[in-house]
């Protein structure tokens, strides 16, 4: 049997509204487990929900996609902090949290997105949970922005979400310590392969960002699409699927103190 794990998806959103018990089902056929994360306060109540309805498979990771910094006041965003603290135990991960420099253009909101960006990151620290980051931008400047901000605000356990950056850059963050996940889209990148390849696989994870980033020229991508990111890392790697499958459930158990 096939036991692997989406790292990254949102089965709240509304493109499963009409089948998602459906799709979870389909998925707990081959995934051992899942995290779908919360983007903002409605969704996050939504994630947890989720979480508890499937216990041990569908686990759940609350944070601020940067998108949606610049439409939240300063106390709403201090009573969703708030609300995560609460809610700790429920959760496994702060994410997604960062910066994205491919919708946020202003300089007022790349500033406002950078402070809550440090102050999420300070509530990870204070919960002691890992970080799952959001870094977008034209080339690999947010990415660049992104390791320097979390390094000075002296974070531990971190992952850089749907990488997209060359591989001399993965190989930098791995030294750093913090970890590299892949999307299935894989299958149409020639540097997330390089990266599949030549990064420590200790450091590797594996995701979908479902719906999105399908491998296929489906429009909505789900969580056991994540199969495709295990069979590039293993014919990149030269190794067998079940090794991969060992060596990436033992990186997201060290990341998540989560048992599957």
């Amino acid at each position: 049997m096939i036991e692997i794990i989406d790292l990254h998806c949102h089965l709240t959103f509304e493109q499963y509204d009409e089948d998602r018990e459906q799709v979870i089902e389909e998925a707990k056929k081959v995934l051992k487990g899942v995290v779908t994360s919360g983007v903002e306060p409605e969704d996050a109540k939504h994630a947890l929900e989720l979480a508890e309805m499937h216990k041990g498979f569908v686990f759940a990771m609350l944070g601020l996609h940067p998108i949606h910094v610049a439409g939240k006041t300063g106390q709403e965003i201090e009573e969703y902090e708030e609300f995560i603290s609460e809610n700790k135990r429920r959760i496994v991960g702060i994410g997604e949290i960062g910066l994205d420099y491919h919708w946020i253009r202003d300089p007022l909101k790349i500033k406002r997105t950078k402070e809550v960006f440090v102050d999420f990151l300070g509530l990870a620290k204070e919960l002691d949970l890992p970080v799952v980051l959001h870094l977008r931008g034209t080339g690999s400047e947010a990415i660049e922005e992104g390791l320097k901000i979390i390094s000075d605000e002296d974070i531990i356990k971190a992952v850089f979400h749907c990488f997209t950056g060359k591989p001399q850059l993965a190989e930098q963050i791995c030294e750093e310590g913090y970890y590299i996940s892949l999307p299935a889209s894989i299958v149409r990148s020639k540097s997330m392969k390089k990266v599949a390849k030549r990064v420590p696989i200790s450091f590797l994870l594996t995701e979908t960002d479902a719906p999105y980033l399908s491998p296929t020229d489906e429009e909505r991508n789900v969580p056991q699409h994540v199969k495709e990111v295990y069979e590039e890392i293993a014919r990149q790697r030269k190794i067998e699927f079940a090794e991969t499958e060992e060596e990436i459930e033992r990186n997201f158990e060290r990341l998540f103190k989560v048992e599957l």
